[in-house]
Order: structure tokens, then sequence, then C-alpha cells
């Protein structure tokens, strides 16, 4: 059932999930107000995946929920959770949209007392009472796999905010200081105005990783053919330690590697920076594709209809095994039998790699 926007006047997105789930729901704030610009859109994320909404020119405020809230000891986690729910109450919202199936999101819904709120309508939590009465509107999921931005658009497009093709766009905004701090780094490294390629070989869930000596022949090769490289990594230790051994095994070093040490706004500039990205599946991948950053994502168990770049064709090459010699991926599962190695991703060949390279690069 269409609800009348014109009524509207604030509203609230929830999600609750890692960084490139929190940019996947960009779209939603610009659809929301390119078609009634009145409206004042808020988001609830946690703090540690703000960064990938900061700045969002539709976004009026930015909720956070800190994980480290639980560190500091229960009564201090109660009072800032209290004041959190004080701060969202003062808003009165119109309208939430909950971007996954937690029950937190639920419990706000009730507790904040919106007129409307809205939810996929998740197989899981379809005998809930409890869930289903927590909403006025349930998006019907489709079934067969659809992509995660367009999912998240289902629950306007159930609300009757039918968003066009311009208005469903990743976006991502950079920082002026990190910026600047990328452009000294690249330009100490030579690469100021040299064009360079980014890989970022890593993922937080490893299985999703394709196999190193494959990365180092790439990186060799590209090497031999004169292209400049630079190399990234999040700062986790067995992502640290995975660029390390990659690094040990090259022929001679990338020009620059900034493995562990940039924060999100500034992985976000050197990303922009790069003629290419050459990642797996990311949130790196994810912030390539709402930059505009021609992307080369690799795919194993994971399912890239859902979680591909959101960009256009002429941005992007997604690479999976051969169906026919995989008809079971993608699986979901973290490597085969939860191995943690995936032999899908592994066939994944270093043709196929320079292939998209020659395509995508002008």
């Amino acid at each position: 059932m269409a609800i009348d926007f014109t009524s509207i006047q604030r509203v609230l997105l929830i999600k609750l999930r890692h960084h490139g789930d929190v940019l996947l729901c960009s779209p939603l704030p610009h659809a929301l107000r390119a078609q009634h610009p009145h409206l004042e859109v808020d988001a609830l994320v946690y703090a540690d995946t703000a960064p990938m909404l900061a700045g969002h020119p539709d976004l009026q405020r930015l909720h956070v929920i800190d994980k480290r809230w639980r560190e500091q000891g229960w009564r201090t986690q109660l009072g800032q959770e209290w004041t959190l729910l004080q701060t969202l109450r003062s808003r009165r919202y119109d309208l939430i949209l909950h971007l996954t199936e937690s029950w937190r999101g639920a419990a706000l819904c009730r507790l904040l007392q919106a007129p409307y709120a809205a939810v996929a309508a998740y197989p899981r939590r379809r005998h809930s009472r409890f869930w289903r009465n927590s909403f006025s509107h349930h998006a019907a999921i489709p079934g067969r796999l659809r992509h995660t931005v367009e999912k998240h658009l289902d629950l306007l497009r159930v609300l009757g905010l039918q968003p066009a093709v311009t208005e469903r766009q990743l976006i991502l905004t950079l920082q002026d200081a990190a910026r600047a701090r990328i452009d000294a780094q690249l330009s100490a490294a030579g690469l100021n105005d040299q064009p360079f390629i980014l890989i970022h070989p890593t993922s937080r869930w490893m299985f999703k990783c394709w196999d190193e000596d494959k990365l180092v022949q790439l990186i060799d090769r590209l090497h031999a053919d004169g292209h400049a490289v630079v190399l990234s990594c999040a700062p986790d230790a067995r992502e640290l330690a995975s660029l390390a051994s990659l690094q040990r095994a090259l022929r001679q070093p990338p020009r620059l590697d900034l493995g562990g040490q940039l924060q999100l706004p500034e992985l976000a500039a050197l990303i922009a920076r790069a003629e290419l990205f050459i990642g797996v599946d990311s949130a790196p991948m994810h912030m390539a594709a709402a930059l505009g950053t021609p992307c080369i994502a690799l795919f194993g168990p994971s399912g890239d209809l859902e979680w591909g770049p959101y960009t256009s064709a002429d941005k992007k090459r997604i690479l999976t095994a051969d169906a026919d010699r995989f008809p079971c991926r993608p699986c979901g599962l973290d490597g085969c039998a939860g191995s943690k190695h995936a032999d899908c991703l592994s066939a994944i060949p270093v043709s196929a790699v320079t292939q998209a390279i020659a395509e995508l690069r002008p």
C-alpha cells in the first residue's frame, strides 16, 4: 500500500552491518530526497562504519552505536543506549526503513512509534507475530537473486516510490584532508601525475581471497608491462600477514605499499586516484564502484549477483569460475565444506584478469 510522502517529515534508515553493507544503502537517502526534497533522512549505523555515510549530501543526521560501549561495563552501555534512544525519539520519525533482519531494528520500530515502518519479508521472521507487527510494510523478496541495492530500494517501491535509474547510484563522499594525505604519499612515491593500478587482495573473510601464486604472477606481469602497482589492505593481523607473504614472493616490490596504513577516508581517496581497482568481494570493491573507479572483482563462494560492484557495465568486470565446472557456486560457505579454501575461486586464471585489465584500461 502506497503512502502519502507529503505527510512524511523525517525518515530513519537502520543498517547495522559491516562497512560494505552500509555503503550499499547509500542510494536510499538520495532516492527519497530526489522525489521529495522536503524529507529529512537520518541513518543509524555502527560507529566504525559511519565513514561510509559521512558527508552524504542527502543525510541530515548520522546516529551511531559504538561496539566499544560493551567494554566499558553494563552501566555505561545502558546509559549510552538510553541516550541514543532519547535522541532518536526526539526526532519523531514518520517512517523507518529497517535494512536487515536484526531484532534490534524491530524493537526500535516499536519504541520509536513511527506511523510507518518497512522491512523485507524475510522468510526466517515470517512466523513471528512480534516481527510482523513491528512493521506496516513488508517488501516481497523475489525468488531469483537480486542485487542488495535493489533489495534495499524495494522498501521504497512497496511504499509507492519508484526510484529512477539516475537515483540509484552509490554515494561515497571524499574528505579533503584525506585526499591531501593521499596526494602527499603518492607524490613521495613518484606517482603524483602517473597512473597506477591499485590491488587490494584481501578481505575480512579470508576465504574470499584469490590464491597467492596467481597474485604473484599477475603483479609480476604488470611490473614487466611497465604498470605502477600500489597495494593496500586493512590493518588486520591476518590481512597484513597475507600481504607480507605476497610481497616476499614478488620479483620486485610494488611502487607503494599502504597495507594497514589507511583509515577509511584515506582508502577512499586512494581508490578515487587509481586508474583501476583489482580486488575481491570486499568493502573496498564497493567503494571503487561508488567512486566510479574501473573495477575488477573476483568472486568465489559469495554471490556476485547480490554483492557485485554496483556500477555501470563499462566500469566493471566480474570474474567467476566456469559455471559448468562449478554449478555449486555461489554456495555462501567459507570455502569448500567450510575448509577456508574455495576451489571455484582458485579456478579463475591469471589470463582472465589480464584480459579484463586490457578491456577496462583506456
